[in-house]
């Protein structure tokens, strides 16, 4: 990768490591439900006036945005407000590459290679240790609805795989318009119309800008421009080139979240959170083969003048 490029793919994972505390401030004043209704909502109704439909089969599109729009952000969201700290959901989510392994092995038929089956179980590993830690300390439904979106994010890659967008971007706007219609009847039905209506009418209050500035930031800065220059540069190089610069962002998720909130995180939960990402490291990265050495170029053989 050029520079430039390295540098872009280290700011993209500054923009989603953000997205966490971004998220957390929003949360402060939207309903997990409404809340990916209404962010989905931002960007689907400019995507269906002004951007062609990808030339993908409409099941792979509604699956796409069944599983990281909709199950992925709702249980995300839910996780939370439940009490999750931003930079513990921002390590936790990392379990979505080993599901979507997993996953890819049982309904693609994908080969599982030595190195991922270890880095699964490293991940795994890392994963439990943070589950039985919780349920001592707190509660550990946050981390269950969490690993419930990590699940829904990698249902939702399954379905991009099967897509094979011409136009990834495209599928990723397009992918919005689907969590939509579901997740406002959901949150009709479970934060009831009384809760959206105070959440909605309050929301020009001084009391809600930080949420609304939240919330414009996972829209258009994670959202648009994140996965815009994401796209961009996973069109332009091999994914094992780009995809390791995604654990940076657990890094900067936690940072900020100590950094704004003063959210601090257990020490095995952090050392937990660096074997979840050791393990998708390791799952990811490609063993490369040793290169032949040349072979010996064999000396001329004298000629026949010269013995004589």
């Amino acid at each position: 990768m050029t520079t430039r490029d390295r540098l872009l793919a280290v700011l993209v994972a500054v923009c989603w490591g953000l997205n966490f505390p971004a998220t957390a401030l929003a949360l402060e004043h939207f309903p997990p439900l409404l809340m990916v209704a209404v962010r989905f909502a931002l960007i689907a109704v400019p995507t269906l006036v002004f951007v062609p439909r990808p030339a993908v089969p409409v099941r792979w599109l509604i699956g796409v945005g069944l599983g990281i729009g909709t199950l992925q952000f709702a249980f995300l969201y839910l996780g939370m407000a439940a009490g999750m700290p931003s930079g513990l959901a921002s390590l936790v989510l990392q379990a979505s590459a080993p599901f979507t392994v997993v996953l890819a092995g049982i309904f693609l038929r994908e080969k599982l290679s030595g190195r991922q089956v270890a880095g699964i179980v490293v991940a795994v590993a890392g994963l439990a240790v943070i589950a039985a830690h919780r349920a001592q300390v707190a509660a550990l439904l946050p981390v269950a609805l969490t690993l419930c979106g990590a699940l829904g994010w990698a249902l939702g890659n399954l379905c991009s795989r099967q897509a094979k967008a011409p136009d990834a971007f495209h599928l990723t706007l397009w992918m919005s318009t689907v969590p939509v219609l579901p997740m406002l009847a959901l949150s009709l039905f479970v934060e009831g119309p009384q809760r959206i209506w105070d959440s909605l009418s309050t929301v020009a209050t001084a009391d809600a800008v930080p949420a609304v500035l939240g919330l414009l930031y996972v829209v258009v800065i994670a959202t648009l421009l994140g996965y815009g220059i994401w796209n961009t540069l996973m069109g332009r190089y091999p994914s094992s080139t780009v995809a390791p610069f995604s654990m940076l962002v657990p890094v900067v998720g936690v940072f900020s979240s100590w950094l704004i909130f003063d959210e601090g995180i257990d020490l095995t939960e952090l050392l937990a959170g660096v074997a979840i990402i050791a393990g998708v490291l390791l799952g990811s990265s490609r063993r490369r083969k040793p290169v032949p050495a040349p072979a010996p170029v064999a000396a001329p053989e004298p000629s026949p003048a010269r013995t004589a």
